[in-house]
């Protein structure tokens, strides 16, 4: 079993896709438009004017794939009650990361020490989406 999380970015998949690409290295396995549907769309199945919208698409971020789409296209994607964990070599690259999402986006808990992780904080990226940054310790050699 295998479980992956899935983003309906409301109508804004393409610019999520192009931030996660700079911030993240993120690489796209695959991307479909709704116009690009092998079947036509039930009556009602597909939000008005998003023929050019993303119907589906998958990326990969480290060793994990996470598959998003624009979804109903209206515009507010909403993330309420999850976020996406990151585990980080270090705490540059930990402290890169938060930085990069917060720009634009919404600091949640300041990045910092705790007594889990040389480095973690939360924060809510421009597009709503809530990540947890998390550098483990370096165990001690």
């Amino acid at each position: 079993m295998k479980v992956q999380p899935y983003l309906f970015l409301d109508g804004r998949c393409e610019e999520a896709i192009a931030f996660y690409e700079t911030t993240f290295g993120a690489d796209v396995r695959m991307l479909m438009r709704f116009k690009d549907s092998p079947e036509p769309s039930e009556p009602g199945m597909r939000p008005p004017g998003s023929d050019d919208k993303v119907m589906h698409a998958e990326i990969t971020l480290g060793d994990s794939v996470v598959m998003l789409s624009d979804g109903n296209c209206a515009g507010h994607p909403t993330f309420d009650g999850v976020s996406l964990s990151l585990i980080v070599d270090g705490e540059a690259e930990a402290d890169r990361l938060f930085a990069a999402l917060a720009d634009g986006g919404t600091v949640q808990m300041p990045i910092g020490k705790t007594f889990f992780a040389a480095r973690f904080g939360m924060v809510a990226d421009r597009f709503g989406v809530s990540w947890m940054i998390i550098a483990q310790p370096m165990s001690a050699s």
